[in-house]
């Protein structure tokens, strides 16, 4: 097995994560005492990035081009173009409402609250996903980076408010993880195709899956399949809380989903879904999933108890995987507590690489199976909370 480098996004800072005399081993990279939302490494150069939330300071891109001994602040940083507004929600108390609450239609300025997803095309193309619902594209190797305008003015938002105020109406809710800012929509997911790099997939929370097949000059849902178990209309085409999408490397047409309502599967790149939940094991809610780079019909996840309670079922923490396309799940224990257990692990804190699976939780511990997650072996109980975990 080659050697593998682990890089772990947490609250206060950038750890990495390397075997060392046997063991694995974390040591701070970078970013020390800031929230450090996602770190990836670019296939085509190796630059490292790391999307930062500085809480007071704002929203940075940051980069290191020596393997993370050193970070430098981005010479580009991403902001929304002047004039761009979205649709949102202000939520007021309403005792008519099974719920208490209600929501007002309001039109907002935006800024960029939160940088959570950095996904690289086999084109050079540099793809960011934000809260608000944002999603930014480089294709000039990160020099500049520019608004997706058919996305961000979709008809299912709103339309075009640069130029007025559109329809007034949109499909697309909010998230509350935008740690503090507004209840928006959150861009969390992007699949950039390996064999068509024109053909991406990204999801939005909430609002569902959205497909492009021109690089980004059209965009359309790919929610059929799908179901909302909290909507009056289950089956509707918008609405969706998808927590998570990803594909299979070597069969792009293998996307994985996990959702609020539970946990779904495509087998044509999207085209529809089938829900492969298991509740009868602890297979149904959660955040994170991870589809096996070769084979699509294999995945991982580590299901939650529930929207309520998030934290592990029953005090004992497992992941789970399916070999056949979520027909059937297993239950992985091996090495991970049984008791007292009360980690969440988030959406991006889950990732696999050649039989090496590992996932980092919100209460800091941080584990690693080197034989597809069967035994598991903790790096750290003690890492600030973490957002995300990436092999590269």
């Amino acid at each position: 097995m080659a050697q593998s480098v682990l890089w772990v996004a947490t609250r206060k800072g950038t750890f990495k994560v390397e075997k060392r005399g046997g063991r694995w081993q974390a040591a701070l990279s970078g970013h020390a005492g800031t929230g450090v939302n996602y770190v990836a490494r670019e296939p085509k150069t190796n630059r490292l990035w790391a999307l930062l939330g500085h809480g007071h300071w704002g929203a940075k891109l940051s980069v290191s081009d020596d393997g993370g001994a050193t970070w430098r602040d981005h010479t580009t940083q991403i902001k929304f173009p002047d004039g761009a507004r979205y649709i949102g929600q202000d939520m007021f108390e309403d005792s008519t409402s099974d719920f208490g609450v209600g929501w007002k239609i309001v039109t907002r300025k935006a800024t960029v609250q939160k940088l959570w997803v950095i996904g690289f095309g086999g084109d050079g193309a540099i793809w960011v996903g934000t809260i608000p619902g944002g999603l930014f594209v480089s294709r000039d190797g990160g020099a500049s980076f520019e608004l997706n305008r058919p996305l961000w003015n979709h008809e299912s938002r709103g339309g075009d408010l640069f130029s007025g105020d559109g329809t007034g109406e949109t499909k697309w809710f909010g998230t509350p993880a935008s740690e503090g800012g507004e209840f928006a929509p959150g861009l969390h997911s992007i699949c950039v195709n390996p064999r068509d790099p024109k053909h991406v997939l990204v999801a939005v929370s909430t609002a569902g899956v959205i497909e492009t097949r021109d690089g980004g000059a059209t965009w359309r849902p790919r929610n059929k399949g799908m179901s909302m178990d909290h909507h009056p209309d289950p089956n509707a085409e918008w609405g969706h809380d998808t927590h998570l999408i990803e594909q299979c490397a070597g069969a792009p047409e293998h996307v994985w989903q996990q959702n609020h309502a539970g946990v779904f599967y495509s087998d044509n790149g999207a085209e529809s879904w089938r829900k492969v939940s298991a509740p009868d094991v602890g297979v149904h809610f959660g955040f994170p999933i991870s589809a096996d780079a070769h084979n699509g019909r294999s995945a991982w996840l580590v299901p939650g108890r529930g929207d309520n309670q998030r934290t592990a079922i029953d005090g004992g923490l497992f992941v789970a995987r399916t070999d056949d396309g979520g027909a059937s799940w297993r239950q992985l224990r091996q090495g991970l507590p049984q008791e007292c257990a009360y980690d969440i692990v988030y959406r991006h804190a889950l990732d696999n690489r050649d039989g090496l699976v590992a996932f980092g939780s919100t209460t800091g511990n941080l584990y690693i199976s080197e034989d597809r997650g069967e035994r598991w072996s903790a790096v750290s109980h003690n890492l600030p909370p973490v957002y995300a975990v990436r092999f590269g």
